[in-house]
């Protein structure tokens, strides 16, 4: 069921960003890039570093604000709104980053830390707050009596649930997940992913999940997305990407996955040539790539 065709939670329409450089470059980080995440659909964005994932995920929740394009959200275009306009919106979008150590403040503790976001948009006081952020770290699988100690009191993968709850505090549509299990134990991955998949279920959430490691992307994702040098060249279903890959980037994505079992590797070519550069002379930029339907719902880049 393709749930992004009926009412999209979030719509991109022809988002571009671009970054100077030292010089009179210009990094484009984002070009041209349309999609959507439907309610309670998981999308993947994967790539290799420096294709522009982050970048996407900043411009959908403001935190980069696109050259050309337009940003919807529940319809709202929330492309250019100021602070005042845009605040309503932040309660819709939350995100949990790579480091889960990072992230917090190692001198708070990580009740309040987690109590920040209701205090700041001040949807809860004295009793009431206590009470909901204790909900919060039961909801992801933590005590309450946690609640006053702090970060390095706690594994990597606690850590991040705590970042989760922070997360879940304002009770989002939406979550960007940028590489938010990549820095875990491959044990500890399975935990949380799990975790994330039980409270998409429970709360009705859409995640955009933001990786480079396609045995996670296989595992979470409803549909991927792929990302090369700042564009969109293959968007579908986990089935039709993985299954049926029809763009050579994704084709080679799919072949550098390490395989354990020996038996079942497969001699390939090596690549080469020279990599690519995101960044252009000023006034010059990259063709943007016309997306094909080759079947309903699975859109690939001309070659």
């Amino acid at each position: 069921m393709n749930q992004t065709v009926a009412a999209p939670l979030v719509e991109l329409r022809g988002v571009s960003r671009q970054f100077p450089t030292d010089g009179r470059a210009r990094v484009h980080a984002v070009v041209n890039v349309s999609l959507q995440i439907g309610r309670g659909e998981t999308l993947a964005v994967v790539g290799e570093s420096g294709c522009g994932k982050s970048t996407l995920a900043n411009l959908i929740i403001r935190l980069h604000e696109p050259d050309e394009g337009t940003v919807l959200l529940n319809g709202t275009d929330i492309s250019h709104l100021g602070p005042k306009a845009m605040r309503p919106h932040r309660r819709t979008m939350q995100v949990v980053f790579q480091d889960p150590f990072a992230s917090l403040d190692p001198r708070v503790r990580v009740g309040a830390a987690v109590a920040e976001p209701l205090k700041v948009h001040g949807t809860k006081r004295g009793e009431e707050l206590d009470e909901q952020v204790a909900e919060l770290f039961e909801l992801v699988g933590l005590q309450r009596i946690m609640m006053k100690n702090f970060p390095h009191q706690f594994s990597g993968g606690q850590r991040q649930r705590i970042c989760i709850a922070r997360a879940l505090a304002l009770r989002p549509e939406l979550v960007i997940a940028d590489e938010a299990v990549s820095a875990l134990d491959v044990s500890v991955q399975a935990q949380v992913m799990n975790l994330m998949l039980d409270l998409q279920n429970e709360l009705g959430l859409s995640y955009l999940f933001i990786s480079h490691d396609l045995a996670v992307v296989e595992r979470i994702a409803h549909r991927v997305a792929v990302m090369y040098l700042g564009q969109i060249v293959e968007i579908g279903s986990r089935e039709q990407v993985f299954s049926d890959p029809r763009h050579s980037y994704t084709a080679k994505l799919i072949d550098a996955v390490p395989i354990a079992d020996p038996r079942q590797r497969t001699e390939r070519p090596l690549l080469t040539g020279e990599i690519p550069s995101p960044v252009w002379p000023a006034g010059e930029g990259p063709e943007p790539v016309e997306l094909i339907e080759v079947e309903p719902g699975h859109l690939v880049a001309k070659e």
